[in-house]
């Protein structure tokens, strides 16, 4: 049974399509990486993905129909390290599905949060700001909080960017588990050997699927500059579109 199906889906942010048209079909315990140029809709579909957006037409239809079983990881630059929480609180939010917004954590919520923590490395950051905290700390914290979650489908955007490259292979290593326990993943990356080395599937995105498939028979030369083309040509419709208003 397919984790995602997705059917001739379009999404975007006020009426403005950023994803096109897209089709295809994300198996359950699939490794996919989502690849493209700047501005392709990467980022868009993550969040269609995660519920965070609603398609424009089309559908995302998820196997497990209850999107608890879903975890998201957006980009770094979109948290605020200057809100005032510990490293504990955060990860702590993974429960919150299970918790409430304003329920206690029991003991056994406790363990899980000081589990996934020693999971990432750590251990002894419980009671950090968040904003104390290093770029791989960062992103090794918000790990944490999805490990805490315990999802079939894992959604990460762009998480192994600006970050040193222990806390890299460290991740990657813990992707691979997750990988190894039949759980789903998809990551937008930019890193084409990681992709590689990685991901057996890939989508190649600019705007609209241009191959979608084994990551060998994706990532071609042609392909990846069918791509940019494609993503020169939907910006330069942008610029006329902008001249003429």
């Amino acid at each position: 049974m397919s984790s995602v199906r997705i059917r001739n889906l379009t999404l975007g942010y006020d009426r403005h399509p950023a994803v096109h048209h897209l089709d295809g079909t994300i198996e359950e315990g699939a490794m996919l990486a989502v690849v493209g140029p700047n501005g392709a809709g990467k980022s868009t579909l993550l969040k269609g993905l995660a519920g965070a957006i609603s398609p424009l037409s089309g559908a995302i239809e998820i196997a497990r129909a209850d999107r608890h079983a879903v975890a998201y990881l957006p980009q770094a630059a979109e948290i605020d390290r200057s809100f005032p929480i510990t490293v504990m609180e955060l990860v702590a939010m993974g429960l919150w599905k299970r918790t409430g917004l304003f329920g206690g954590l029991s003991k056994a919520d406790r363990a899980a949060v000081d589990h996934a923590l020693a999971a990432v490395g750590l251990t002894g950051f419980e009671r950090r700001p968040i904003g104390t905290l290093s770029g791989g700390q960062l992103q090794r914290m918000l790990f944490a909080r999805l490990l805490v979650q315990d999802a079939r489908l894992i959604l990460l955007d762009e998480p192994f960017t600006a970050i040193d490259a222990k806390t890299c292979a460290d991740l990657l290593d813990l992707v691979r588990r997750w990988n190894a326990e039949k759980r789903t993943v998809v990551a937008v990356l930019h890193d084409m050997e990681t992709v590689r080395q990685a991901f057996p599937q890939s989508l190649l995105l600019a705007r609209r699927s241009i191959a979608w498939g084994p990551t060998d028979e994706v990532l071609t030369p042609e392909n990846l500059l069918a791509a940019r083309r494609m993503t020169e040509a939907f910006d330069d419709h942008a610029d006329i579109c902008a001249a003429a208003a």
